[in-house]
């Protein structure tokens, strides 16, 4: 378990910095030039392996039990996940309304998998990144200021946006076994 949480607490850190830690990213920056970057990506794909690796050699305890019917509501809420992160590149009309699509995604699908999932290392995944999403939503906030929302644009791009996400939903539940070692719907 403790692989996993410092994974999350690396992926956290390390996006906090731009945000909570202005000052320290000029100085990274002025010292590494475009090498921060490179680094910011190491240290990102180290946390993500950390997570990933943290996951599969957890031992997962029981905390509470899944809501009745988790996996029909933990569906919908997939969808609207892949539907947000669409959302968050190009333009969409989600965007008028939400300020911080992928952010926004995160939050919905850790709380999809929470609805689902009530062990140990669910929480420590789920919760920590629910976490870091909604913090960074309010760093990047006082960070940027006022919002100016963008204008409308045609729903046809909305629409496709939608049936994308129905399509990558689809391909996610058949491969969720092989990337996450657990079924999306117990057969």
């Amino acid at each position: 378990m403790d692989m996993l949480l410092a994974g999350v607490l690396l992926w956290s850190g390390v996006h906090y910095i731009p945000g909570l830690l202005p000052n320290l990213k000029i100085k990274l920056v002025e010292k590494l030039g475009k090498g921060y970057r490179g680094v910011f990506s190491l240290l990102i794909v180290g946390s993500i392996v950390l997570m990933v690796f943290g996951w599969k050699s957890a031992i997962p305890e029981v905390i509470y039990d899944p809501l009745p019917n988790a996996v029909q509501l933990t569906s919908v809420l997939m969808i609207l996940t892949f539907y947000l992160f669409g959302a968050a590149h190009g333009p969409s009309n989600i965007k008028r309304y939400i300020r911080h699509p992928m952010l926004t995604a995160v939050i919905v699908w850790g709380v999809a998998h929470l609805l689902a999932n009530g062990d140990s290392r669910s929480i420590v995944l789920f919760g920590g990144m629910v976490i870091w999403a909604a913090v960074e939503i309010l760093v990047i906030n006082k960070r940027d200021g006022e919002y100016v929302k963008p204008v409308a644009i045609p729903m046809k791009k909305d629409i496709i946006k939608l049936v994308i996400a129905v399509v990558i939903y689809t391909v996610i539940v058949f491969i969720h076994p092989y990337i996450a070692g657990v079924p999306v719907m117990a057969m």
